[in-house]
């Protein structure tokens, strides 16, 4: 069963798809969200890949408390669930950021990444490891 995963932001979701068999998953391309997020896009990509569940990174201060955008992020995810009728599951997304940006990194180095990296890496790599996080608490 496949899962998606979104890591909300005010100019761009990045999205990642997973399976629990393995446990692992990937970035996918991601959505623009400049004033609203481009609705039409994101239900395209869940008819794509029918999962079983969505995941929804809540976006959360280094001590656990909320920032300015975590109410967005809690409103995106209720209209996410609302619009795609799928279960919506909220993911602490503390420090996936900084892990995106190290597995980037690491994928540079490496040479298994040759090209730069882009702005919408970050956030579907970022949307891989709440996706990754959230299948390994359930497992």
């Amino acid at each position: 069963m496949a899962y998606l995963a979104f890591d909300f932001g005010h100019k761009r979701i990045g999205l990642a798809v997973g399976d629990r068999i393995t446990g692992t998953a990937r970035p996918l391309p991601t959505v623009a969200s400049t004033t609203t997020p481009d609705w039409s896009a994101l239900l395209r990509v869940i008819a794509e890949w029918r999962p079983e569940a969505l995941i929804v990174g809540l976006p959360l201060d280094d001590d656990g408390s909320e920032q300015a955008i975590t109410a967005a992020a809690r409103t995106f995810a209720d209209e996410l669930g609302r619009r795609s009728g799928i279960a919506v599951h909220l993911a602490d997304e503390r420090f996936s950021s900084r892990a995106a940006d190290d597995a980037l990194r690491d994928a540079r180095s490496s040479g298994r990444m040759t090209r730069r990296v882009r702005k919408g890496d970050r956030d579907g790599e970022a949307a891989r490891v709440i996706l990754e996080q959230w299948m390994a608490s359930r497992a």
